[in-house]
């Protein structure tokens, strides 16, 4: 069953934040899917993740092809074209991810500085 518009518009706003988003390998050209959370902040979309020094992956995939897919799952299932914009202005990503580390229970210095970031845009 094909989700409505209604229903992926709920589910992106109050829904289950475990979602699934599928990139292009920045060498090999194939699909990569990973599963990972998103969060709601001020109306707008973010995706990142736990503090690490290593870069990952995806976020190098999304920075050579910032176009992804964003795979919502559990009761409302859609896959919705998206682009992703990364995050590296440090003011921007403080501001953000004060609110996911207050989430998280984390350091957000920490996280500022090690914690990948984008701000997703579903394509219409």
């Amino acid at each position: 069953m094909t989700a409505t518009r209604d229903q992926i518009d709920s589910a992106l706003k109050a829904g289950r934040p475990l979602i699934d988003i599928i990139t292009t390998g920045r060498e090999s050209g194939h699909p990569r899917r990973i599963e990972i959370v998103f969060h709601r902040i001020d109306g707008r979309i973010y995706i990142s993740g736990t503090p690490n020094p290593r870069k990952r992956s995806w976020l190098t995939n999304l920075e050579a092809n910032p176009a992804f897919t964003f795979h919502l799952k559990g009761s409302v299932e859609a896959d919705l074209p998206a682009t992703a914009r990364v995050i590296d202005d440090e003011a921007e990503r403080r501001s953000i991810l004060t609110h996911i580390a207050e989430k998280w229970n984390a350091d957000v210095e920490i996280m500022v500085r090690q914690s990948p970031l984008i701000e997703v845009t579903i394509d219409s």
